[in-house]
């Protein structure tokens, strides 16, 4: 796929896609959701807990940040309200913004759970498309295909957190 300034997008898809987890069929978005899930897991297990919250904090800047570049770029031509299935940056941005609400001790402690729990509320409330996750799915470009997905995170990790701690 071209883009409009005629540059190489393979660093855009490469990021829009999760390294690759949005060509996986069957559930793109459900195979992005895990890779952040592991991710989130191996930062858990490995890093000191007080630097969890700051590892969860630069994957979700990242995500803002170049990701939303990425998305931006590859849906360049594309209809207006496009979001391809294989976009799935804005699940990894979902799942962390979902596990950063969750209180570091609560993830620390049992971070399977908060993990598993988060994850799911987020592909429920990801799917299911609740006010104002509807609502900001409408902002154009690729603002819709972030926004949306962070704000079905917010709302997963305030449920996590409601029914885990």
């Amino acid at each position: 796929m071209s883009t409009p300034e005629g540059a190489d997008p393979r660093w855009a898809h490469l990021v829009a896609t999760a390294g690759g987890l949005g060509r996986l069929r069957p559930g793109p978005g459900t195979w992005g959701s895990l890779g952040a899930a592991v991710l989130a897991w191996l930062g858990v297990t490995f890093l000191p807990a007080a630097l969890v919250p700051w590892a969860l904090g630069i994957g979700i800047l990242f995500c803002v940040t170049i990701g939303t570049l990425a998305v931006r770029r590859v849906i360049a031509g594309a209809p207006p309200g496009a979001d391809p299935s294989w976009v799935v940056i804005d699940e990894v941005l979902g799942v962390w913004l979902a596990l950063v609400v969750v209180p570091p001790a609560s993830l620390v402690a049992s971070p399977g759970w908060c993990i598993i729990v988060a994850t799911l509320m987020f592909r429920i409330l990801d799917i299911a498309k609740p006010p104002p996750v509807s609502t900001l799915e409408r902002l154009p470009g690729a603002w819709g295909i972030m926004a949306d997905d962070a704000a079905a995170g917010l709302l997963a990790g305030a449920v996590t957190a409601l029914v885990l701690c």
